[in-house]
């Protein structure tokens, strides 16, 4: 069995929250900036573990559907 990669996942955690602080900044600076925002507009649905080492390794799923 593999041994699980700590740092890989280390590292998704921090990129995941550093977007997610990004987004709310950029909400907030909205809102300053006038009108109300809309929250579900700028929201990624957040990927598995299996669909980001796929992003990573290049690798392609085609019997999913897309997204659109």
């Amino acid at each position: 069995m593999a041994k699980p990669n700590y740092n890989f996942a280390k590292r998704q955690r921090d990129l995941a929250k550093e977007q997610k602080k990004e987004e709310k900044l950029q909400r907030k600076k909205a809102a300053a900036e006038g009108g109300t925002v809309d929250l579900e507009q700028d929201v990624e649905t957040p990927a598995t573990e299996g669909e980001v080492a796929a992003q990573e390794t290049g690798a392609v799923e085609e019997d999913k559907a897309p997204n659109a």
